[in-house]
């Protein structure tokens, strides 16, 4: 298949572990873009840092972020970020959460202020644990809880990275079956299933890798970097 775009994770996919840019992808995003095949950041961070991240590494796909709730390219929506769902039920199902876990007050990220649809926690504890403890509350089956690795996120359920990218595809007349996705942690499986080829790299969580087509020999940007070339320059 001819791959018309890349759609990539940031943390842990783009980064190492420590969080920091990956060269190697860098590069590698830059030489796809220089044959016209952009590349999609599709994140669980807020807009503006996916949007920034986008820039200074020289992706022209457009954003997709907070797990989905947001997508924002330049030149669509009149250049306005486009909010896919409201954070009602998010916002109740956290009210409800820090009733029953105080602690979760003081471990919140410091950005939530700033999330249009999603409230995220640093992780303390295990997704399952938060999905447990979510038990009671009335639309419990309106949320859900992503695992990214660094930070658990509570979502509406009514979007998803891989709903909203098939979106952004739609809106940039780019086929999502010759798109591929590649990412790490459990929150990436949603986008991967929309993607015609689906990617993992090796220090990906095992249920991603079970998910993808190919996984890669290399971990985090040196793994985008291999799949790159392999899939969308050719230098095997």
């Amino acid at each position: 298949m001819k791959i018309e775009a890349i759609a990539v994770d940031i943390d842990g996919t783009i980064t190492d572990s420590k969080r920091r840019l990956c060269n190697s992808a860098m590069q590698a995003i830059r030489k796809a873009e220089e044959i016209g095949v952009p590349t999609i950041i599709v994140t669980g961070n807020l807009v503006t840092f996916g949007y920034a991240t986008a820039t200074l590494i020289g992706a022209t796909g457009g954003v997709v972020c907070e797990n989905g709730g947001v997508i924002f390219k330049e030149g669509l929506n009149d250049t306005r970020v486009q909010i896919l769902t409201e954070k009602t039920y998010v916002n109740k199902a956290n009210e409800y959460l820090l009733e029953k876990i105080p602690k979760l007050a003081k471990i919140s990220a410091q950005d939530n202020d700033y999330r249009e649809t999603e409230v995220a926690y640093y992780k303390f504890m295990e997704k399952e644990d938060l999905e447990k403890a979510l038990i009671g509350f009335e639309d419990a089956d309106k949320v859900e809880i992503y695992d990214s690795g660094f930070a658990l996120h509570l979502t509406d359920k009514r979007v998803s990275k891989g709903s909203s990218l098939k979106i952004l595809c739609e809106q940039t007349g780019i086929n999502i079956d010759n798109v591929m996705a590649m990412g790490d942690s459990q929150n990436d499986i949603d986008f991967l299933k929309y993607a015609g080829l689906k990617v993992a790299v090796a220090n990906a969580d095992e249920g991603l890798k079970e998910e993808s087509d190919y996984v890669c020999e290399k971990p985090y940007g040196d793994g985008v970097a291999e799949a790159i070339e392999k899939f969308v320059l050719g230098d095997e």
